[in-house]
């Protein structure tokens, strides 16, 4: 019999600030096997603390002390977990944590996943294109490693039309600019063709499968990202950057998706929303 695995994955903007806004109260009632975090933005004694001793801990903070962070929680204990990524040199720290674990007889890779948000013309924008590139260059090993590899996180691209709201006005703001659009034309090609991006580029496809999109369908959003300012969220004016990257293996055991958005505006415990998968392993 298949085993169940639920998967959750959410950029917390701060843990301390969203266990004090209600975290705590939407985990434990979730029934989360494995929880990946972003933007943890605080010391592993302090993810401890908050989460407690039910929960099996890594975590990968940034350089810059108090600035991204990237974490993975488990009912179970990891068996091996990597944090690396791309060249010695470029810096990944707090951004990229991968851990296998053991689901039944068969060992499942996750990734938990914070990409730069970007920023068009300066050195910011640059640092994401390197990431991405990264990025690019490791998804073929994962799958290799594992027929069972997911990919989760803040990816800050919207792929789609479907996946921003107001797409005709941030067509040349960070985020949904042609060239980021085209790293997910190839991530979801088929493998080994050749892909003609959005942006006219070439590249092979990578075969991985975006959960949320097969899933929904070809619906705007599910939006999983709203801007703090105005009435975005009240009017959905969203964005749908936080994703689970599966391969097909994997996508093919997916039983649900769901995006956690808040009731309403005052009940958010980050700007972000949990996206929430079962599999069937």
């Amino acid at each position: 019999m298949p085993t169940p695995l639920r998967v959750a994955s959410v950029n917390v903007n701060g843990i301390r600030a969203a266990y004090k806004k209600g975290m705590r109260e939407w985990l434990d009632t979730r029934g989360v096997d494995i929880l990946a975090m972003q933007e943890v933005r605080a010391t592993t004694e302090i993810v401890e603390e908050l989460l407690g001793p039910e929960w099996d801990i890594l975590h990968d903070a940034a350089t810059a002390k108090g600035r991204a962070g990237v974490a993975i929680a488990s009912r179970n204990k990891a068996s091996i977990h990597r944090v690396a990524l791309g060249d010695d040199e470029f810096d990944s720290a707090g951004r990229w944590l991968e851990a296998d674990y053991e689901v039944g007889d068969r060992i499942i890779t996750v990734v938990s996943t914070y990409v730069h948000s970007g920023d068009v013309g300066t050195p910011k924008q640059v640092e994401k294109y390197k990431f991405l590139d990264a990025m690019t260059s490791r998804m073929p090993e994962i799958a290799a490693h594992s027929e069972l590899g997911l990919i989760v996180g803040d990816l800050n691209v919207g792929h789609r039309e479907l996946d921003i709201k107001n797409w005709k006005g941030n067509r040349k703001s960070a985020g949904f600019l042609l060239d980021e659009r085209a790293y997910f034309d190839r991530f979801f090609g088929e493998a080994g063709s050749t892909v003609e991006a959005v942006d006219g580029s070439t590249g092979p496809g990578l075969g991985w499968v975006d959960v949320g999109r097969r899933w929904a369908g070809e619906v705007e959003g599910p939006y999983t990202w709203w801007s703090q300012r105005g009435q975005a969220f009240d009017t959905n004016t969203g964005w749908r950057i936080d994703y689970q990257l599966a391969t097909p293996a994997l996508a093919a055991a997916v039983q649900n998706y769901e995006v956690d958005r808040a009731s309403a505006w005052d009940t958010r415990w980050s700007d972000h929303a949990p996206v929430v998968v079962d599999y069937a392993i």
